[in-house]
């Protein structure tokens, strides 16, 4: 048996447990913590826990003491993952594998603005227009600029998770209609400056052209057998298609060849004029991985585990445009 604890991931991960539970010779023991003590991913696992709310060294240390006080064989990090990277051999040092890639490739690839200076050598790969600015008066002058060329603007902190700070910035607002509609995340570009005016200055903010096209998911991992590679489009609606694009495929192996990830990542592309810029590379499974697994037929959650630990797992798949949804499924917590 191995034990496996998940640290506070979103609530779709309840779909990735159930697919790494599907071992074909050992029994996968998942021990789970979550900061919201009522989240359903409780319903998958064998053991559930209230995670801790604290940060840098506190966090660390609880992690290890947790690791130890329930014999968790492979840790499997969400939250805090860049930091956990940078602290891996003391995991590794009392017998724990930590599913994370190496500390600077993290830390990179954690930094938006970074990653694009990082991978703009790679001529195959598109990159967009970007600044990056620290005071209202620089956000005015980079905001100015690319209005020139660009119809709308966005923009999002560089260090930020979920796109929690991603806002699509408009020049005016129809109010009353509004007021009918959930306005996603447009702000008024006059609401946005006050806003910046109050923080004065701010942490790296990277603006951008907005890309109106369609984003592309690829769900990647590295093994011994070559890369899995499997793109994702997806619209408004819930359905996504899989779709085998040359150029997106090659994009992603240029990206793949470079950065060298060994663990479950996501690359994400948006396409503009017909032109797939890169969007950002996430280093963890993504929240859609099991649509690429199920449409595929294929288990990534559970190859990377069995690579974690030394083994390595035959797959194979025929690349086959496929269309993919999810439904609801009510489950009583308590």
């Amino acid at each position: 048996m191995v034990r496996v604890w998940f640290n506070h991931w979103f609530s779709t991960v309840y779909g990735l447990i159930e697919l790494m539970k599907q071992d074909a010779e050992e029994r996968v023991y998942v021990i789970s913590s979550n900061k919201q003590i009522d989240s359903v991913i409780q319903k998958v696992c064998d053991e559930w826990y209230q995670d801790a709310l604290t940060d840098g060294e506190e966090y660390i240390q609880y992690c290890l003491d947790f690791c130890k006080e329930h014999k968790v064989d492979v840790f499997v990090p969400r939250r805090k993952m860049v930091e956990i990277s940078q602290n891996v051999q003391r995991f590794q040092e009392i017998g724990v594998k930590v599913m994370v890639d190496d500390y600077s490739i993290m830390k990179l690839l954690n930094d938006k603005a970074a990653t694009y200076d990082y991978l703009k050598e790679c001529r195959e790969i598109s990159i967009p227009q970007y600044a990056v600015v620290n005071t209202v008066e620089e956000f005015e002058d980079a905001y100015t600029k690319m209005k020139e060329r660009s119809e709308q603007i966005c923009v999002k902190f560089v260090k930020d998770e979920g796109a929690m700070s991603y806002r699509r910035i408009i020049d005016h607002a129809d109010k009353w209609k509004r007021l009918r509609i959930y306005p996603g995340a447009e702000m008024l570009l006059d609401d946005y400056v006050n806003a910046l005016k109050e923080a004065g200055r701010f942490d790296d903010l990277m603006v951008m052209p907005y890309l109106p096209g369609n984003e592309i998911s690829v769900d990647c991992l590295n093994t011994a057998s070559g890369l899995i590679a499997i793109p994702r489009y997806k619209g408004s609606a819930r359905h996504e298609r899989i779709l085998f694009d040359e150029d997106i495929l090659k994009m992603t192996r240029c990206i793949m060849n470079r950065i060298q990830l060994q663990y479950p990542c996501n690359i994400q592309f948006k396409v503009s004029e017909g032109i797939p810029y890169l969007l950002e590379i996430n280093t963890r499974m993504s929240g859609g991985l099991q649509m690429a697994c199920l449409a595929e037929n294929i288990n990534i959650p559970n190859i990377a585990l069995n690579k974690l630990l030394g083994k390595n797992v035959d797959w194979s798949f025929t690349p086959e445009e496929k269309v993919v949804s999810y439904i609801e499924v009510p489950k009583v917590i308590r």
